[in-house]
């Protein structure tokens, strides 16, 4: 599968540029979600369109060259396996970039030999990339130790613990040292207007945004979230920069004695804000997000349940436990099994 914008889909806005190309290979992960995969292939296929020629050709590339079904049930053919990328190294058919492309049950895929790719591929001044949690196997091949990165924020807590030497940050995406890391989504259209953008300028990135009814090319350092205003519905400043306060301190937890301190408000005050606009006590909050980072980390990686409490704030398993199936109805461990359940069924669908 190729990108070469034939036929009628060409607009030909390319007698200023030098015929520049670049040949892509994505591998795909099983479960990749289909999203950001989409989003960089078309953002890829307009600008060729653009340009008039096949400025970006690619190809997709699986583990031993057999099609991978996406997280949402669609299958994809590749055009070769890792054992015909470690030989086209060295031959005409070198790529100039390889991106990784995955999804949900990422920190599942361990291959030793697609870690050796990604290494090879990167020492010899080859790009290399990843899309949504795509990060994750780039660290396991010790590609992001001491080098910025970005991941999904719903993978984030998981993503820190398990690779702490990765400079990991919530950012749509991140370029570091021939390195492309992004958040997945829509991010990999900004990811991949940035690439186009160093190979043809603004005016080719103008004209793709059109293309795409993109109002704006987003900078690398823009919120993934909803900023905390519209992600609550919550108004009052002082509130926000308190709940701000409390994300930013959820392994080692303030009082609210020091909380107060920082706002410039009494307990009392404090205590009747977030009744009034949490419908609960600062406490309570606190408690709950700390939790949410916990359930995260179950879901997401193979800490064991006393590191979950210790990285979320919780003096002792047993308390963590007791808060955790409070709020969740269920167990630490009910909560990982239910995951490995829902992770077989997916395997299971696969096979069928």
């Amino acid at each position: 599968m190729y990108g070469h914008g034939k036929g009628n889909d060409r607009m030909d806005i390319s007698s200023k540029h030098p015929a520049k190309k670049r040949s892509l290979v994505f591998f795909l992960v099983p479960n990749f979600t289909m999203l950001p995969f989409a989003a960089a292939v078309e953002t890829l296929r307009i600008a060729n369109r653009m340009l008039g020629y096949p400025a970006y050709t690619w190809r997709l590339c699986s583990a031993d060259g057999a099609k991978v079904q996406s997280s949402s049930g669609i299958e994809l053919e590749v055009n070769s396996s890792l054992a015909d990328e470690r030989r086209y190294l060295s031959g005409e058919n070198r790529p100039n970039m390889v991106i990784v492309c995955s999804g949900v049950y990422v920190e599942e895929f361990q291959n030793k030999s697609v870690n050796a790719w990604l290494r090879e591929t990167y020492n010899r001044g080859i790009a290399v990339g990843s899309l949504c949690t795509g990060a994750h196997v780039l660290a396991q091949a010790g590609l992001l130790n001491g080098k910025r990165c970005a991941i999904h924020w719903e993978n984030l807590p998981g993503f820190a613990e398990a690779f702490p030497q990765a400079e990991v940050y919530a950012d749509l995406y991140e370029v570091d040292s021939n390195l492309y890391t992004c958040a997945g989504g829509t991010a990999s259209l900004d990811m991949m207007l940035n690439l186009i953008g160093q190979d043809f300028g603004e005016n080719l990135v103008n004209r793709v945004c059109e293309q795409q009814l993109t109002d704006r090319v987003r900078n690398p350092h823009d919120r993934q979230r909803l900023p905390l205003r519209a992600r609550l519905g919550v108004q009052n400043a002082k509130v926000l920069s308190i709940i701000e306060l409390m994300e930013n301190n959820l392994s080692e937890p303030l009082s609210l004695v020091e909380i107060a301190e920082d706002a410039g408000l009494s307990r009392r005050q404090i205590e009747r804000l977030f009744r009034q606009e949490m419908g609960r006590s600062p406490a309570r909050y606190y408690l709950e997000i700390r939790l949410d980072r916990a359930r995260h980390l179950l879901v997401q990686s193979s800490m064991p349940v006393v590191e979950v409490a210790v990285a979320c704030g919780f003096v002792s398993a047993s308390h963590f436990s007791k808060c955790y199936r409070e709020v969740y109805n269920r167990s630490p461990q009910q909560e990982r099994a239910e995951r490995k359940l829902n992770m077989n069924s997916s395997r299971a669908g696969v096979a069928a």
